[in-house]
């Protein structure tokens, strides 16, 4: 099968949730099939990145189009002139007609089905083509701006956060329902689509781990009372779970556990995220390899309160063998089990006193991670991930109601 994949950006430096998840995929997926990727180029696409496209694609093309870095004081400037858009600004800002054009073109070159990978290239896809179109939600995306309008750190916030979550709920109905297939990475998104939305062509897939990559570690390198966080933290969910971790949880467990360490692992943090260091709190920046980072640690936390799909970073930290603590919401939408493969609480108060017996019980903890890594290797391999993505490619472009 021929696959035209068309995405924001290219994959390289793989070092979020997404982009971890579709490089994965596509790689199991050229194995097998023809990729031509199509993202596009804000002008800061390296060498390396577009060299390494061949690890996943048979072929990369690239439309330039201009993106403001959050860094830049345009940025801001764009923000306030979206309030007068009817449209969510992360829809309005990746809106290409030339992307459009371009995939009406390779339509014509033998392609046999399009996937849009996130909703974000979803507006400049074209109403109609003469071949499937497969939309990959890694995301319920209104979900996560209705979280953030519920915990938003003023009223200021709040507010925009609620015209977000109302703008994005509307435009990602109708995105939805423009394609001829939803494919979610959860069966709780998938029910979410379907009961929220009215969509009846959606399926999910499960979210899969890098097993090779993500050994067990050595139990004897842990050390005591050492927390880690991991994620790419400049995004906004992660932002605030650490937040949040780290001014009203980590205090009280301090208060039974004064040594206690946290460091937070991940990509690109934020000026306030670079404010928590200190005090025994570690924030490192990108790093070349994740894994010292969890296997040197007694707990693996992931205290979102934000956030929507399936994360990646609890099977990549289950599977190097380390206990976890999350909130309902970071499990979110993966099999497993409270009190089995990890320990979940949602509140502050609930979420210090886990801390705490977790780290003082270090046998019965380790022995929890034991149990998940387990489960985590024998069941989610990327390679059945995506054989199962592919399955509803194949069925959608052969007879797109026969799908499950």
């Amino acid at each position: 099968m021929h696959v035209l994949w068309v995405k924001t950006d290219l994959l390289h430096p793989v070092n979020s949730g997404g982009r971890i998840r579709t490089y994965e995929m596509l790689r199991e997926i050229s194995r097998q099939h023809e990729v031509t990727y199509l993202a596009l180029d804000d002008g800061r696409v390296t060498p390396d990145a577009l060299r390494r496209a061949s690890e996943y694609s048979a072929r990369v093309e690239l439309i330039p189009h201009a993106v403001t870095s959050k860094t830049d004081p345009r940025f801001f400037v764009e923000l306030g002139l979206n309030l007068t858009s009817g449209q969510p600004y992360v829809l309005d800002r990746y809106k290409s007609q030339a992307m459009g054009e371009r995939v009406a073109q390779l339509c014509e070159t033998g392609v046999d089905v399009v996937v849009c990978d996130f909703l974000f290239p979803a507006p400049s896809m074209p109403a109609a083509l003469p071949v499937p179109r497969v939309l990959f939600q890694h995301n319920v995306e209104a979900k996560i701006w209705e979280r953030h309008a519920q915990v938003g750190r003023t009223p200021f916030h709040r507010a925009y956060f609620r015209l977000q979550h109302q703008r994005m709920h509307r435009a990602e109905r109708e995105l939805c329902e423009g394609f001829d297939w939803v494919v979610a990475v959860s069966e709780k998104d998938a029910t979410t689509f379907r009961e929220e939305y009215g969509l009846d062509r959606v399926s999910s897939i499960p979210t899969g781990v890098n097993t090779g990559f993500f050994a067990a570690g050595d139990p004897g390198l842990r050390r005591p009372n050492h927390i880690v966080f991991l994620g790419s933290m400049d995004w906004m969910p992660n932002i605030d779970g650490v937040q949040w971790f780290v001014e009203d949880i980590l205090p009280q467990v301090r208060q039974t556990l004064p040594d206690v360490t946290f460091s937070i692992v991940g990509r690109d943090p934020t000026p306030a995220v670079k404010a928590l260091q200190g005090n025994g709190i570690t924030v490192t920046g990108t790093v070349d390899d994740v894994r010292p980072y969890l296997n040197e640690a007694s707990l693996f936390v992931v205290p979102l309160r934000v956030g929507g799909g399936t994360r990646l970073k609890l099977y990549e930290g289950m599977s190097t063998g380390i206990g976890t603590l999350s909130t309902t919401i970071g499990a979110e939408g993966l099999p497993l089990a409270d009190g089995v493969h990890l320990r979940i609480a949602d509140d502050a108060g609930a979420t210090a006193r886990a801390v705490v017996e977790m780290l003082r019980d270090r046998d019965g903890t380790q022995a929890m991670g034991t149990r998940a890594a387990a489960h985590v290797r024998e069941h989610f391999g990327w390679e059945s991930v995506a054989r199962s993505f592919m399955d509803v490619c194949e069925q959608v472009r052969i007879a797109p109601v026969a799908v499950g």
